[in-house]
């Protein structure tokens, strides 16, 4: 019963992700319809449910606009593990906020870049101006796609594929 449930629009667009009691509790309330089972079932006295992998809902859901949230591995996959201030290539890198924070700086897409160790302590809590550092790319943030949104599950849901790559 932990495991989670692809749940789709009407149109068959991926919305998110619940867990399995949730979409029962859709399923039984006729909010939503099994696309695709194979978990097994649960049982009880009297009823026998499957256990779905992915439901679509029986109404269209309007979606608000797709976003990625902001993560250190989000910041390092939008910059191609890459430094912003020296182009180098590598997997230790550290987030910079290009405004320091205690200089009125927020924690947002548009003003977080990777950096490698050497110039995050080069650049430290100066400014751009302040350091004579410039970066390869203005920052900003990366469009949410499906894939970008659900591809993490596959690992374990690899049945999902179908509905996360269109």
């Amino acid at each position: 019963m932990g495991q989670e449930v692809l749940v789709l629009n009407q149109n068959y667009e991926p919305l998110n992700v619940c867990r399995t009691h949730r979409a029962l509790v859709l399923l039984i309330s006729g909010k939503a319809e099994i696309v695709l089972d194979g978990r097994g079932s649960i049982r009880t006295p009297t009823v026998q449910f499957p256990l779905p992998s992915v439901i679509r809902l029986s109404h269209p859901v309007r979606r608000p606009r797709l976003r990625l949230k902001l993560s250190r591995r989000a910041v390092f996959r939008r910059d191609g593990y890459t430094c912003q201030y020296c182009s180098l290539q590598s997997n230790h890198l550290t987030i910079d906020h290009v405004i320091p924070r205690h200089r009125g700086g927020v924690h947002t897409w548009e003003n977080v870049v990777s950096a490698c160790p050497s110039c995050n302590l080069r650049k430290g809590s100066k400014t751009l101006e302040e350091s004579h550092m410039t970066l390869l790319h203005k920052p900003a943030e990366p469009s949410a796609s499906m894939h970008a949104l659900f591809s993490h599950y596959l690992v374990e849901y690899g049945d999902w594929e179908p509905f996360i790559s269109t």
